[in-house]
């Protein structure tokens, strides 16, 4: 990465975004900036003519892509992720040793625990390893969330979450992640990736779900070259006249069939059951039966991925008769679920089911037995996990109801036991 300063006054008030189409670290920045609210611009270069009419420099041959220019000018070649982030000021350390509770994950969980924690006057740390906002945060529009009639798009909705949290004095730590948990002493000890340890009296674990993957050969090597994890916000513009896949069958799924309808000539949706999935919302599935340019099949899967520098074309199979055909196509979006990310408590005495997600509660309850490391004379909790003042909230807790409203009140819920617990060990 390198980096110079050029006039500033020649320069828009927006970040401007220079690359090639199939970079995949190209779209990583623009999947980070649109989730970030962050207003950009994105110009593509093909040849040594746009690179001088766009950068004012003679060639590409010697140029880092993508570059990131700021407002004010200065540029960055080829960098990194959390340089990027950095520069925006979205970088920060803790400024404490210790704190009351610390958050793990910005999702709508995370971000309305913080909320309710900071202004209830405990000091409040949030870790976010990426983006605020969580899988809502991806999402294009949220119609059925309470006070938004017209719906809003989930980085917007996240963005005033994170807003609302930083006025009353939540430590918002972007571009970091625990890594390794313990607990001893009455305090959460957790290793970060960054190094350094994070030291708080209680915590709760939001750190929803990652989109699954589909575990085909390529899929790694054109992910972001054309194959992309959920409803591809920051792609859709992108989409005009292409014919593009969307594959999944839940909510997530229908509302990037939607948004991508708006740009692409065709969006084709792929569903593995012989209906839209039961999980999808009723207002949704039938707006997507009456788009025009939307066709939906069923009872299909895909099963190879093909192309050199990018995705050319995927491979199309019934479930039922395993019959397969090709389809070409520069765009596949995929929305097929989350698993939990719980690593982090493999060493822990937090159970986690078979899933992955952390078991809360009643749930430890097994035969009418808590686990024998529960020590405590009370029961765990609703929200509490199977280690005293660790609390799950969201998508990452077990049988929780995958929608924005519910994380959002599971995220306050889990600071009204956070109270509790504090209140007993002091």
């Amino acid at each position: 990465m390198a980096s110079e300063n050029t006039n500033a006054e020649s320069h828009p008030r927006v970040v401007r975004l220079f690359g090639n189409r199939d970079s995949a670290e190209a779209w990583a920045i623009r999947d980070f900036l649109k989730r970030s609210v962050v207003e950009f611009e994105w110009t593509e270069l093909t040849g040594d003519e746009e690179c001088r009419n766009a950068l004012g420099l003679p060639s590409l041959k010697n140029v880092r892509l993508p570059v990131v220019e700021f407002p004010g000018g200065e540029r960055l070649f080829g960098p990194s992720l959390k340089e990027v982030a950095s520069r925006l000021g979205f970088v920060n350390r803790a400024k404490l040793r210790q704190y009351d509770v610390s958050i793990y994950g910005a999702g709508p969980a995370g971000l309305s625990a913080a909320v309710y924690a900071a202004s209830e006057g405990l000091s409040t740390v949030l870790i976010e390893r990426s983006a605020v906002g969580g899988q809502a945060g991806t999402t294009s529009l949220i119609e059925n969330y309470m006070g938004f009639p017209q719906g809003i798009n989930g980085a917007d909705l996240a963005e005033r979450a994170r807003q609302q949290a930083v006025k009353f004095g939540v430590e918002i730590l972007m571009m970091e992640e625990g890594v390794k948990s313990e607990f001893h002493h009455d305090r959460i000890w957790t290793d970060l990736a960054e190094g350094g340890k994070m030291v708080a009296r209680a915590n709760i674990c939001a750190t929803g779900v990652e989109w699954r993957r589909l575990n085909l050969p390529n899929e790694g090597r054109l992910l972001g070259r054309g194959l992309y994890y959920g409803a591809g916000a920051s792609e859709a513009p992108l989409c005009s006249g292409e014919d593009v896949f969307v594959i999944g069958g839940g909510n997530a799924a229908g509302q990037a069939v939607m948004h991508l309808a708006a740009h692409a000539r065709s969006v084709t949706m792929l569903v593995r059951d012989t209906a839209l999935a039961a999980s999808m919302s009723q207002y949704l599935s039938q707006r997507i039966l009456a788009e025009p340019n939307v066709t939906v099949r069923y009872d299909a899967e895909i099963t190879a991925l093909e192309g050199d520098r990018s995705l050319e074309r995927i491979q199309i199979a019934s479930r039922s008769t395993k019959i397969s055909d090709w389809a070409t196509t520069t765009r596949l979006f995929v929305a097929i679920g989350g698993v939990p990310n719980t690593e982090w408590a493999c060493d822990t005495a937090i159970v986690r089911d078979p899933g992955g997600y952390l078991v809360t509660g009643p749930d430890l309850l097994v035969e009418g037995q808590l686990p024998t490391t529960w020590k405590l004379k009370r029961a765990p909790y609703y929200l509490e996990t199977a280690v005293p003042g660790s609390f799950a909230a969201g998508d990452v807790r077990h049988r929780s109801i995958k929608r924005v409203a519910t994380a959002a009140g599971e995220g306050a819920m889990a600071v009204a036991f956070v109270h509790r617990y504090l209140e007993e060990t002091e």
